[in-house]
């Protein structure tokens, strides 16, 4: 039924709106189908009357929600209609993207067997231990910037102890700088970079060294001080204890010249002093090659007798802080008599003790120790000064007063074993005076005799009034003059 009202209604709506497609059959719009299969049901009178109110009321509904809907949506419509009118370009476009993806995926394909094949860990690669190598380095930057300011390190903190003094902080800090390097070096012995930061840490230890070798020639040097210092040479420069004599090595030798070039560079302040008694001499020799004034006047050596006097006086504190200080530090397990002893003898009797093999083989090893000919040194510095200047002191109070004050020194230096007052009785042997002043020299030995005897008649009534008790006899001992006087 349905089929037939559709083709009575066709032609009418196919005049009526050709804007709308029709459909071919009711079967294809379901909204068709139903509202046929609903007409067959009315009267006449409701197709007539009612049935046209009723679809005017349906299509102004439909109308108004179609509009409600294009005020909704209208954005979306947009979108849809521009989106559908690229899809015709999206789709080659897609289709060619896929086609070039099909293409690439064999050449992908090899790349990824390449490189699988090439850092594959089944076999050695130079390729992938250059990258481990990289990346462990990159894991361990901050340990190697670390090593790397181990000897800026080291090296500032032996600046600043040379700076500022205070060596037993700053300069065990630099030991164990340096003692962690050398750890660095015995677990790293084949890199490249412990090798360098070992070398620059020999550099700084060296700078070390220097710098304490230096701290031996100050002034006024301590016994605390001085032994601390060797204490750190030991540990910085341990090859030296290797060198020399057996029980000091060359550190002893080394202390001893440190000193004397301190005792030398304090007696070169007396250079103006010296200058002026270079002056007198100079004209006592004039006098005697012109045989004028060869006696001279009291005044003619008082420049010389100052110079000698302040000379004399720096010699007996040096040289007595020098032995003292030596014996301290070195020589603390050995008696007196063993080093006041050492010599020829003691030289002699190592070498016989000595097995001939190693005689021939190091012979440096049978030396005596350094303190045994430094004291002669030392003497031979007094007397070439005495021999030198003394001529030039006329006043014979005065000459008396200066061989008093050598004699003094002279005890003074004996209480350590190295007293040399029978070297003084040949003062004025081998004199480049001339015949004439043979009477003065005489007079001289004469005078060296008597300041002699008082001095032994002195030390003989100090004895006695030091010698009534022990308390006494210290705080005797602990006056420099009555102390040398005695010994």
């Amino acid at each position: 039924m349905a089929d037939y009202l559709y083709e009575l209604v066709t032609p009418h709506l196919a005049s009526t709106d050709s804007s709308y497609p029709i459909p071919s059959s009711p079967e294809h719009d379901a909204t068709t189908a139903q509202y046929l299969n609903r007409l067959p049901t009315l009267s006449l009178q409701a197709l007539q009357d009612t049935e046209p109110q009723s679809l005017a009321q349906s299509s102004h509904s439909t109308l108004l929600s179609l509009q409600a809907l294009s005020n909704r949506s209208h954005k979306t419509f947009i979108s849809s209609a521009d989106h559908l009118s690229n899809l015709r370009i999206s789709i080659p476009q897609l289709s060619r993207n896929a086609q070039e993806l099909r293409d690439t995926i064999p050449k992908l394909d090899d790349e990824a067997v390449q490189f699988s094949s090439k850092y594959s860990r089944a076999a050695e690669n130079v390729f992938l231990d250059r990258r481990k190598k990289v990346m462990q380095l990159s894991r361990n930057v901050d340990r190697l910037s670390d090593i790397l300011e181990l000897p800026a390190l080291l090296s500032t903190a032996v600046s600043s102890a040379a700076a500022s003094g205070s060596v037993s902080t700053t300069y065990s800090a630099a030991l164990d700088l340096y003692a962690h390097i050398k750890r660095l070096q015995s677990l790293y012995p084949d890199s490249p970079l412990v090798k360098d930061v070992a070398c620059q840490a020999e550099d700084a230890m060296k700078d070390m060294a220097t710098n304490l070798i230096t701290g031996l020639r100050t002034q006024n040097l301590r016994l605390a001080a001085a032994m601390r210092t060797v204490g750190w040479l030991r540990r910085v420069a341990p090859e030296l204890e290797t060198l020399g004599n057996d029980s000091e090595g060359a550190l002893g030798a080394l202390f001893l010249i440190c000193r004397l070039a301190n005792l030398v560079s304090t007696l070169e302040a007396l250079d103006p002093l010296r200058e002026l008694a270079d002056q007198e001499m100079q004209r006592r020799v004039r006098a005697t090659e012109t045989k004028t004034g060869a006696s001279g006047s009291w005044a003619d050596g008082h420049q010389t007798e100052k110079f000698l006097k302040r000379y004399i006086e720096i010699f007996r504190e040096q040289s007595f802080a020098i032995v003292s200080l030596y014996k301290n530090i070195f020589a603390s397990d050995q008696s007196e008599s063993e080093l006041a002893g050492a010599g020829l003898r003691g030289i002699d009797a190592r070498i016989k003790s000595t097995p001939p093999k190693a005689v021939r083989k190091d012979p440096l090893q049978s030396l005596a120790p350094a303190l045994a000919t430094f004291p002669m040194h030392l003497v031979q510095l007094l007397t070439d000064t005495l021999r030198r200047y003394l001529p030039n002191v006329h006043d014979k109070s005065s000459r008396e007063s200066l061989l008093t004050q050598v004699l003094y020194c002279a005890a003074s230096l004996g209480r350590l074993g190295g007293d040399f007052g029978m070297i003084l009785t040949e003062l004025y042997d081998n004199s480049d005076e001339e015949e004439d002043e043979e009477e003065e020299e005489e007079n001289m030995d004469y005078e060296w005799e008597e300041v002699t005897r008082k001095h032994r008649a002195l030390a003989g009534r100090l004895e006695q009034l030091t010698g009534g008790s022990t308390n006494n006899n210290n705080n005797t001992t602990n006056h420099p003059k009555a102390a040398a006087v005695r010994d």
